[in-house]
């Protein structure tokens, strides 16, 4: 196992369920069965606080922790765009990743492709939040 993976997932800052919160989706890989609930509370279109909680293995936990710290304080349009293009960041060597987002760049590799789907679980709920307000 990559222990940048399990460092990251150790980051538990934002494994927590935002009180008052405007946004709240619950995902499921119907795979293996991992789900992520996220709540979110979202001003003038920015993400002012993110909370997440997961039943899910290690590379969902790392995803989520990274997704949640990355996204607080970020307009939506900008979160938007990295969900975007984030599955191609398995084959890309990283190039078109925007700044903010480069931390991503060390679990999204061709070595953790097989944990794919874990690994877009957060990103795919946050996706499903964003676009059902637009």
């Amino acid at each position: 196992m990559d222990l940048q993976v399990i460092k990251i997932a150790g980051n538990t800052t934002n494994y927590k369920y935002v009180k008052n919160h405007s946004h709240k989706y619950k995902h499921k890989n119907s795979i293996c069965g991992d789900e992520i609930e996220i709540t979110l509370k979202i001003r003038d279109r920015k993400i002012i606080d993110f909370g997440y909680q997961t039943k899910s293995c290690i590379y969902c936990q790392a995803s989520a922790s990274l997704l949640s710290r990355i996204s607080k304080n970020k307009k939506v349009n900008e979160v938007n765009k990295f969900l975007k293009i984030a599955s191609i960041l398995f084959q890309d060597k990283h190039k078109s990743t925007p700044k903010y987002w480069k931390s991503f760049n060390s679990i999204f590799k061709k070595e953790n492709l097989q944990r794919k789907d874990c690994l877009l679980l957060p990103l795919n709920a946050l996706k499903k939040i964003i676009n059902s307000n637009d």
